[in-house]
C-alpha cells in the first residue's frame, strides 16, 4: 500500500511562516512541508505564506527558495517543487511595527473551514508584537493555531511575560510550543516500548535501574549562530526543553488514555518531581564547559572564543548535570543529562542502564555486564538491548553482552518522516500531545533557574575541553558509573 492511501488528508490550511527565509525555515520547516505536499498530505489548495524583512520581489523569493530547497532536500522531485512554489507567497514586513500584517488580510481566506498556522520561527522577543498585530487586524478565528519556537524566554519572568503576551489572545487549546525532539520516531516508540511491553514496564522503576543517561553531543560548533548561541549557552538551549522533555518521556507515569492533557499531566508530575538545586549540588552534581582548540574528524578547529570573536565570553558549550527525581518509582536512580558542542561524535541517546544480577552462579567467570536498553535518536535511529549470552562451545560457560538491535532504516523501508514532518501535521489536525502545555514549560524554567541562581551564588567556572573530546562531565558520576559513550 502506498505512502498516500494510507495517510488521511486533511482541512485545507493558510500556513503563515514569519521569519520564513531563516535557517530553521529553509533547513526544517519547507522540507516538511514538501515531503507531506508529496505525500499529498497538505493539498494544492492549502497556501504558504512567508512574512520577512527582506526587500526582494515575489520572483526573487521564490528563485532563491528553489535553490535552497533543492539543495537541503535528497532527491527532490522537481515537479512536486515547482507545484509547492506556486502555492507561496512573500510578503515584506516589519513585525515590531503596528499594523505591519495589513497587508496579510488580502491573502487570507474567509472560509472557516480552513486552517491558520501562524508559525513563529522568529526571536521570541517579538512573539508579543506579532501577536498583537495578528489580533488588531482581526486575524485570529477558531481555526487559528501559532506554533512557537524555542526558547520562550531566558529564564522563569521572561518566559512568563511571552506565554502571557500569547495566551491574552490565542486559547491554550490553539498554542504549540514545538520541541522538535518529541517529533522523532524513537522518542515516540519510547511510549510504546514502556507502555505496550509488560516486560520493560513491569522493571522500569528503581528496584531494577541503575541509572539513567541521556546525551546530546555535537561535533559542530556555534557556527553563524555564534550571536544567538551566546546570550543562551547549553543550558537553555538544549536542557531546558530537549533534555527535559526527554527525562519526562522515560520517567513519566503512564497516562489513563493516550490523550493530550492527560500525558501531559504526567510530564508535569515528573517536572515538579525533580529535585531543586542549592550551592552545595550545583558543585557536586553540574558541571559547565567551554570548548577550546582541537581536532574534529581529523581537521583542526577553532575555540569557541574564536568563533563568537569575544574573548571575554563565560557561556557555557557543555553542561552535564546529575539529576534527581523525588518520587516512589524513581527514588535513588541518578538521571544523568549531559549535553556539548565540538564533541568527538554526533549522536543523541538515551540509555537505560538495569542493575546487575545480585549472584553470578557461574564459577571462575568474568563479571556479567549489566543488561541497558540504547534508544538511538541521532544520527541513526535504533533501539539496541543488551543482554548476556553463552559463546558457542564446549568447555564451561564463556558468555559475552551481546545486542538485539532494530534499526529502522533496515527494518522499515518507508522513508521515515522528519520529525517537523509529524508535529506540523499535528498542528494542522489540532493534536498537542508532543507539545508542550504552559504549565510545563513554567515548570522547567524552575528547575532551570534554580541551577543557574546557584551557578552565579558558588562563582561557577566553565571547565575548558578540547574540540574532539567526550567533554569534562565526569565529575558528576558516582557509584562507580560510566558514560555509555
Amino acid at each position: 500500500m502506498s505512502e498516500n492511501k494510507k495517510i488521511p488528508k486533511l482541512n485545507d490550511a493558510d500556513i503563515v511562516i514569519f521569519g520564513g527565509q531563516g535557517d530553521l525555515a529553509i533547513r526544517k520547516i519547507f522540507p516538511a512541508i514538501y515531503h507531506r505536499f508529496q505525500a499529498k498530505q497538505i493539498n494544492s489548495n492549502s497556501r504558504v505564506i512567508v512574512i520577512s524583512r527582506g526587500a526582494i520581489s515575489q520572483e526573487e523569493f521564490t528563485a532563491q527558495l528553489k535553490e535552497k530547497l533543492s539543495q537541503n532536500i535528497a532527491a527532490v522531485d522537481t515537479k512536486i517543487l515547482n507545484e509547492l512554489l506556486k502555492l507561496c507567497i512573500y510578503l515584506k514586513a516589519d513585525l515590531t511595527k503596528k499594523s505591519s500584517l495589513t497587508i496579510l488580510k488580502d491573502h487570507l481566506r474567509n472560509d472557516v473551514k480552513i486552517i491558520r498556522v501562524y508559525y513563529f520561527s522568529v526571536s521570541s522577543s517579538i512573539f508579543g508584537s506579532i501577536t498583537k498585530n495578528l489580533h488588531s487586524e482581526n486575524l485570529i478565528t477558531d481555526q487559528s493555531r501559532v506554533v512557537l519556537e524555542k526558547p520562550l524566554g531566558h529564564d522563569s519572568v521572561s518566559s512568563k511575560l511571552i506565554n502571557s503576551e500569547i495566551s491574552e489572545y490565542f486559547k491554550e487549546s490553539q498554542i504549540f510550543r514545538i520541541d522538535h525532539y518529541l517529533g522523532k520516531e524513537t522518542v515516540q516508540n519510547l511510549m510504546v516500548l514502556r507502555f505496550a511491553n509488560n516486560l520493560y514496564e513491569n522493571a522500569w522503576n528503581s528496584q531494577n535501574i541503575e541509572n539513567v543517561q541521556i546525551t546530546v553531543a555535537e561535533e559542530l560548533g556555534v557556527s553563524s549562530r555564534g550571536g544567538y548561541y551566546d546570550k543562551y549557552g547549553a543550558l537553555l538551549d538544549m536542557v531546558q526543553n530537549h533534555l527535559l522533555q526527554l527525562v519526562c518521556l522515560v520517567a513519566m507515569e503512564p497516562p489513563s488514555v493516550l490523550e493530550a492533557n492527560n500525558v501531559r499531566d504526567e510530564k508535569l508530575k515528573v517536572l515538579n518531581a525533580l529535585r531543586l538545586f542549592d550551592d552545595q549540588m550545583v558543585v557536586d552534581q553540574t558541571v559547565k564547559g567551554q570548548y577550546t582548540r582541537g581536532t574534529v574528524n581529523g581537521e583542526s578547529v577553532k575555540s569557541y572564543l574564536e568563533d563568537i570573536n569575544d574573548f571575554t565570553s563565560n557561556t557555557e558549550t557543555f553542561v552535564a548535570i546529575r539529576a534527581n527525581i523525588d518520587n516512589w518509582r524513581w527514588a535513588g536512580v541518578p538521571f544523568y543529562l549531559r549535553t556539548g558542542k565540538r564533541m568527538s561524535k554526533r549522536h543523541s541517546e538515551i540509555v537505560i542502564n538495569f542493575k546487575n544480577i545480585p549472584h553470578n552462579i557461574f564459577p571462575n567467570s568474568e563479571p556479567i555486564v549489566n543488561n541497558k536498553l540504547i534508544i538511538s535518536l541521532q544520527p541513526e535511529e535504533r533501539i539496541e538491548l543488551v543482554q548476556t549470552v553463552k559463546i558457542p562451545g564446549p568447555g564451561g560457560y564463556r558468555y559475552k553482552p551481546t545486542s538485539l538491535v532494530l534499526d529502522y532504516s533496515t527494518s522499515f523501508k518507508d522513508r521515515l518522516p522528519e520529525a517537523y514532518e509529524r508535529l506540523l501535521i499535528d498542528v494542522i489536525r489540532g493534536n498537542q500531545t508532543l507539545f508542550m502545555r504552559k504549565d510545563e514549560v513554567e515548570a522547567s524554567w524552575t528547575w532551570i533557574d534554580s541551577i543557574t541562581k546557584h551557578w552565579g551564588q558558588t562563582n561557577m567556572t566553565n571547565n575548558l575541553y578540547n574540540s574532539g573530546s567526550s567533554g569534562p562531565g565526569d565529575k558528576i558520576l558516582v557509584d562507580g558509573h560510566t558514560w555509555n559513550i
